[in-house]
């Protein structure tokens, strides 16, 4: 059995638009083949806490000091992310998205994490104006005072930030069980997004938040790496930026890049 059932509703727009059976296809293959390794890093932070309570300090991992001594550097920066000086965030709000988008900075985060009240309208709905987004389509009208928003020319370079691994959705399941909110919506935005972003000289481009160490961003590159290949899209088109959230993730900083 592929795909993910639906539990949440599905009359609204934005459902039948995102919630295709062939991308929910894509997204129920990689929960499957990623989220036993996800539940297990998950109880590997308990575990490691628990150690931590118990007087251990954290530290530099011994067994990479080679990835910290090496001579080494991630894969070159596309050129819409070399200039990252001044950034925006904010919630995948159709409004709120288009005038972040021409702030004038030069990259928007779109935050489905922090920023976004999750409901699982809010969800959806945000992944249709991504998919808007990514298109230079995204258009909004006030409904209170006829006020047309519509993207500039020159915007700022999207960046997508899924939720953290700690986070389920409980409206999409799995034999029963609540999928990973993370690779849920990284699913749904690259399935739909990925080579129209392409396309456009630009990229899926992520923000991953609240790691915790070197393993749990090889789970997000072996995603990255599946989705490529799954999709037919070139490998290394997904380029995510790491935010240090928690002081275990500064001790492993070297690690997580490389």
């Amino acid at each position: 059995m592929s795909g993910i059932e639906i539990t949440g509703p599905r009359d609204f727009e934005a459902a039948e638009h995102i919630l295709t059976p062939e991308a929910l296809e894509f997204a129920g293959d990689l929960c499957r083949q990623f989220d036993e390794r996800r539940v297990q890093l998950l109880q590997d932070r308990v575990d490691r806490h628990a150690r931590i309570q118990a007087g251990e300090d954290p530290t530099f991992p011994a067994e990479t000091q080679e990835v910290r001594d090496a001579d080494w550097k991630v894969a070159p920066t596309p050129a819409d992310l070399n200039c990252r000086w001044a950034e925006i965030t904010g919630p995948v709000d159709r409004k709120m998205m288009i005038n972040a988008l021409n702030s004038g900075a030069k990259v928007f985060m779109a935050d489905i994490e922090d920023a976004l009240s999750p409901s699982w309208r809010n969800v959806i709905e945000g992944q249709e104006n991504l998919y808007d987004a990514v298109r230079k389509q995204l258009e909004f009208t006030n409904p209170g005072n006829g006020k047309e928003y519509r993207l500039k020319d020159e915007i700022a370079t999207l960046l997508v930030r899924p939720r953290g691994w700690h986070l389920i959705e409980k409206n999409a399941v799995i034999d029963g069980q609540p999928v990973s909110a993370g690779i849920f919506d990284f699913a749904l935005y690259f399935f739909h997004n990925a080579k129209a972003a392409l396309s456009r000289g630009s990229g899926p481009y992520f923000y991953l938040p609240k790691l915790e160490n070197r393993h749990e961003a090889r789970l997000w590159n072996d995603i990255f790496v599946a989705a490529q290949d799954a999709l037919g899209v070139p490998r290394g088109s997904v380029r995510a930026t790491v935010l240090i959230e928690t002081i275990l993730a500064a001790f492993e900083m070297e690690e997580i890049l490389y």
